[in-house]
């Protein structure tokens, strides 16, 4: 009889890999603007990506991957889907028996009658749940990238070196950080001596000028300093309502902040790291899936991603004949899906369903979506339950997308609301 072996877990300290003392926060309330439409109706961190998942799965999955079984979920606007999904998808990983936990809090108003103001503020408003868990490291996570990531090098970089604070950084192009992420100044020894929030112009690594640190967003406190400094926060007369705008700019310099590099150590793959607040940069992450050797691999079993999926039958394909000069491509198909068209450099949710004679390239389609008979999406995004009629195209003409009340991103991608219904090219398009 053969022996069972379990998969070798990633080579760490002994006291590294006991996370019972650790509290992850995961961010998951902002209004996520950037990535409408499909954030109309539901929170950035529950928008499907990659035909199977919800984008928050990713971050789950690392904390459980990184056996960091306590988690405190903070939700905020249009979250009823979000917390129905982490309840469904995720509570059977956390057994209160083996002291594991998974809660979501929304705005509890202890402190005040207020939302949440920002992501310092969500955290210092949850200050009760963070004392009661006996925590000594916070680890705060934005539930809206999609990465792999063991959690536990840096947990173990910030008890070797120090400090009040670690933010983990990636290495990344100056002109893609611009405007978009913020930006770290390390000395030789990994201490943080500058941040600076977004800038136009990031100041560039010194021996790479084409590349700088950028924040993951992505910090590790000790929890003493991190209530005491919230609390200090809250009753000045400048409350710092953010990490990055407020509390990393106010601590640096005064107290010992490390930056840790991310790698992908430990994750079976390379450092792949994406923040999907755009429509632009969500559409390239799930082409990025379907690459001859994808960075992010979800496939890869040394790091699994894991989420909730309907009980549906195997997706069906048809076996559709692609000129010789147009070459392969390759799909993501979810259950539940039949497949009589042509389908190219897609992403397909669950339960859809795409007629003979219908073309679908270069889109993702969320679930329950169905393009029928003549039909054509081109380098689009169509949220659930949208219908393309017979003969209509979405995607070639980015002008006719707009006059129907599509979003048009400015990397040309074309967005069609949940629930549209659209008639031929000549006819109007409908919304029901």
């Amino acid at each position: 009889m053969p022996r069972l072996t379990r998969r070798a877990e990633p080579s760490l300290p002994e006291d590294a890999k006991t996370m019972d003392n650790v509290l992850a926060i995961l961010l998951a309330g902002g209004k996520g603007t950037r990535l409408e439409p499909f954030t109309r109706d539901r929170a950035k961190p529950d928008v499907p990506f990659g035909a199977a998942y919800r984008i928050i799965d990713f971050a789950l999955s690392n904390c459980v991957n990184s056996r960091l079984m306590r988690g405190l979920v903070l939700t905020q606007y249009k979250s009823l889907s979000l917390e129905s999904h982490v309840t469904r998808a995720w509570a059977r990983f956390y057994h209160p028996e083996f002291g594991h936990s998974l809660e979501i809090a929304s705005p509890q108003q202890r402190v005040s009658d207020d939302w949440y103001l920002g992501t310092a503020n969500a955290v210092y408003q949850n200050l009760y749940s963070i004392e009661k868990s006996g925590a000594d490291n916070i680890l705060v996570l934005a539930a809206d990238h999609v990465y792999k990531m063991d959690y536990r090098p840096m947990l173990e970089f910030h008890r070797r070196h120090g400090g009040v604070a670690t933010v983990a950084a990636v290495k990344c192009a100056v002109a893609e950080a611009a405007g978009q992420f913020g930006v770290l100044h390390v000395d030789a020894a990994s201490h943080v001596v500058d941040f600076q929030e977004k800038p136009a112009r990031p100041a560039p690594l010194p021996d790479e000028e084409d590349y700088c640190l950028a924040s993951m967003g992505i910090y590790v406190f000790s929890a003493a300093f991190l209530t005491a400094e919230l609390r200090r926060s809250a009753e000045s007369a400048d409350p710092a309502h953010d990490f990055g705008s407020h509390v990393l700019p106010r601590i640096i310099g005064r107290d010992a902040v490390h930056a840790f590099l991310y790698s992908g150590q430990g994750t079976g793959a390379p450092g792949y790291w994406r923040d999907v607040g755009t429509v632009d940069a969500y559409f390239q992450a799930n082409m990025d899936l379907l690459e001859e050797r994808p960075a992010l691999n979800v496939y890869d079993r040394t790091w699994p991603i894991y989420s909730a999926q309907p009980n549906s039958p195997p997706p069906r394909l048809a076996v559709v004949p692609v000129p010789a000069r147009e070459g392969l491509r390759h799909n993501l198909v979810a259950n539940g899906t039949l497949v009589d068209g042509s389908v190219r450099g897609s992403v397909v949710g669950f339960d859809c369903r795409i007629a003979s004679g219908a073309l679908v390239e270069d889109s993702i389609l969320f679930n329950g979506v169905s393009v029928e008979s003549g039909a054509e999406v081109r380098r689009a995004v169509l949220d659930e339950g949208v219908v393309v009629r017979r003969g209509a195209q979405i995607g070639l003409d980015q002008e006719q997308d707009r006059q129907s009340g599509f979003v048009v991103s400015e990397g040309g991608v074309t967005c069609v609301p949940a629930g549209t219904v659209t008639e031929s090219v000549e006819d109007t398009p409908a919304r029901r």
